[in-house]
């Protein structure tokens, strides 16, 4: 039996776009086995997508100050549904912002928090450009949440 990685995802930009792409290799790195990775737009994830899943990556930009609309409607779909559902889903995060990432970043954590989610991984919070060592970044961000489903 495999783990299930849910890839929960906003990508309107080419930066945010190429930071995912680099996470999603990364899910699939030499040595990750057992792992079945779902990506998602995070306007069609479901309840039902996350309760199936063993662990969670999001994304998303960080838009005037905040996450993403289309990312915090992921969180106000499925939070009283899951409220209780998932305590210690382990999860990471990857926030993309012209020139500020904080206020998405203590959103993310403050609301995955309250629904009992563990970070397993450091976030990675990229403003400006996206260069190799943002996508190296990336790329060890999908392969450490992938690797710590492989136990499960």
């Amino acid at each position: 039996m495999s783990a299930r990685l849910l890839v929960v995802h906003h990508t309107p930009s080419p930066a945010v776009q190429e930071i995912l792409e680099s996470v999603l290799a990364g899910t699939h790195a030499d040595g990750i086995d057992g792992v079945e990775v779902e990506a998602r737009p995070a306007l069609s994830a479901s309840v039902s997508d996350l309760l199936a899943a063993d662990g969670l990556l999001l994304g998303t930009p960080a838009n005037i100050g905040y996450m993403s609309g289309a990312l915090k409607h992921f969180f106000d779909t499925v939070y009283y549904p899951t409220l209780e559902a998932k305590p210690g889903l382990p999860y990471g995060y990857w926030v993309h912002g012209n020139n500020d990432t904080e206020g998405a970043r203590r959103a993310i954590e403050s609301i995955a928090g309250a629904l009992g989610w563990v970070i397993a991984a450091e976030p990675l919070l990229v403003t400006g450009a996206v260069d190799k060592a943002v996508r190296e970044a990336a790329f060890e961000l999908g392969g450490t949440l992938a690797a710590t489903l492989m136990g499960d």
